[in-house]
């Protein structure tokens, strides 16, 4: 049995039935192979009872050709096993309409009946089919719709499927062993169909030093992807060719410049920070070039928490002669570095308040003992405790020394 459309239009249907048949009695039925479903009714108590399809006039009225009419159903063969005929309501009259889907199939009937015998002339008759019309029109929308939700729901799904894969490919699948060091990485997306613009990696260059670098590139979606790609390739190339922190986003910014020039589009632009990891006694001296991005921030092993920032960097890739700055720290054991993306700051706590650097700083002083991977278990229980007041995007990238 098909499912009907709404109760509000099936009961406009029997009371535009009785009233133009001049009935008592209006109902909407649909049959399977055995039994009769009325789904409204005008004139009687809804929900009736099934009843069996060997035994309904319904059965009649579908196996017709065109309307059934039963002036009298006492004389006829047809109307002596309806219960509805022997018992109550005593059914006298009955006349109905299939309602037949377009290849031809009959899913049941608009029945009109009366108390005693009388009959219907030409007009009453179409209008009867007319109306019984009207129902599978309101079957077929209902039909319609409920394929397109569907189909709505599958290419959502599969727009989700193609942006996780997708995003999966803009960032490392693994970050590296590095001797002396742990990394840790994590992205929080806000919407899981949606692309964003956030970047992270690690990796080796000379002898043994190691790069790293943390951004986020303008916008969502398949532009931000394809500028995110080139972004992160490119610090990857300029790295291993001059390694130099500032060298790097400047060699980035000519790149992004160059992409665009003369396309008359906006140019695309970025958020970075650069680093290179020097090993030494005890450590990592690391040095850190930034161009528009957040600061880092260092947690001690004793729980100081320390923001790195090169003073003065600028957007990547918008400006005409951009200042890129670089500033150094050191790494001991025990001692941990983060960077992130400005979702995480920028979102808002219960009181509506951004987060900060300095709400970050207060929850980074409480981590304890400070590694990579308490670090990123801090903020994933921060995103997740801060809910909906987290409206972009987050990509963290931890970096601690281990206590030997």
């Amino acid at each position: 049995m098909p499912d009907a459309p709404g109760d509000a239009a099936l009961d406009r249907v029997v009371s535009l039935a009785a009233r133009i048949l001049r009935v008592p009695i209006a109902t909407v039925t649909f049959v399977d192979d055995q039994w009769v479903h009325c789904r409204a009714a005008h004139g009687m108590p809804v929900p009736l009872r099934p009843a069996r399809r060997a035994v309904s006039l319904c059965a009649a009225a579908i196996d017709d050709d065109g309307a059934c009419v039963v002036p009298d159903t006492m004389a006829d063969p047809r109307g002596t096993a309806d219960p509805m005929v022997g018992g109550d309501p005593g059914v006298r009259f009955y006349a109905a309409a299939p309602i037949i889907t377009a290849d031809g199939h009959r899913l049941g009937s608009v029945n009109v009946m009366d108390t005693r015998p009388r009959e219907v002339d030409t007009e009453e008759v179409k209008a009867l089919q007319d109306l019984a019309a009207l129902v599978m029109g309101e079957l077929e929308l209902r039909l319609a719709a409920s394929r397109i939700v569907a189909a709505e729901r599958e290419l959502r799904a599969g727009a989700e499927r193609l942006a996780r894969t997708l995003q999966r490919t803009l960032l490392p699948p693994a970050l590296p062993q590095v001797p002396g060091l742990r990394a840790a990485a994590a992205y929080h997306p806000v919407s899981a169909d949606e692309i964003g613009g956030d970047f992270y990696d690690l990796f080796p260059l000379d002898g043994n030093r190691w790069g790293f670098f943390l951004g986020d590139v303008c916008g969502k979606g398949a532009d931000a992807a394809a500028l995110t790609s080139l972004v992160r390739y490119t610090l990857r190339a300029a790295a291993v060719y001059d390694p130099d922190p500032c060298t790097v986003l400047a060699n980035l910014d000519a790149v992004l410049q160059q992409e665009h020039s003369g396309s008359g589009t906006p140019p695309p632009y970025c958020t970075a920070l650069f680093g290179v990891l020097t090993p030494d006694p005890g450590g990592f001296t690391v040095t850190l070039a930034g161009g528009g991005h957040p600061p880092a921030m260092v947690v001690r092993k004793d729980g100081g928490v320390e923001a790195v920032r090169p003073e003065g960097g600028q957007l990547i890739g918008i400006l005409r002669d951009p200042h890129f700055a670089e500033v150094s720290t050191r790494l001991d054991a025990g001692d941990a570095l983060l960077l992130y993306t400005d979702g995480l700051t920028e979102a808002r706590t219960a009181t509506g308040s951004m987060l900060d650097e300095e709400g970050l700083a207060a929850h980074l002083a409480a981590v304890a003992p400070t590694s990579a991977d308490n670090l990123l278990a801090m903020v994933h229980k921060l995103i997740e405790t801060l809910g909906e007041g987290v409206s972009d995007d987050t990509a963290v990238l931890a970096l601690s020394v281990p206590v030997r």
